[in-house]
């Protein structure tokens, strides 16, 4: 296995990861966001008013986009099971 293989599969891997979690990651960002506004407009300081919606809008976002990330990591391991035979020729 060459060094250019090596960096390829890193990069691929990296990307992969990247494009899976994105979805959750920005979901989780603009609800943490627009409570924060909300806490600082109403000067509610209340750790539980951040966490529960966060965590009701990343299931919810986890219902949604969990069959296509589940999707793409399949394809990403079939290509990597497909790959394994040439690796070492």
């Amino acid at each position: 296995m060459d060094p250019a293989q090596v960096i390829d599969l890193g990069r691929e891997s990296l990307w992969i990861a990247v494009l899976v979690a994105a979805p959750l990651l920005g979901v989780a960002l603009a609800v943490g966001l627009i409570v924060g506004v909300f806490q600082a407009a109403t000067s509610i300081q209340e750790m539980t008013l951040s966490f529960i919606p966060k965590l009701a809008v990343m299931v919810l976002a986890l219902v949604i986009f969990g069959g296509w990330q589940i999707a793409v990591m399949v394809d990403f391991f079939r290509r990597i099971f497909e790959r394994i035979p040439t690796l070492f020729l």
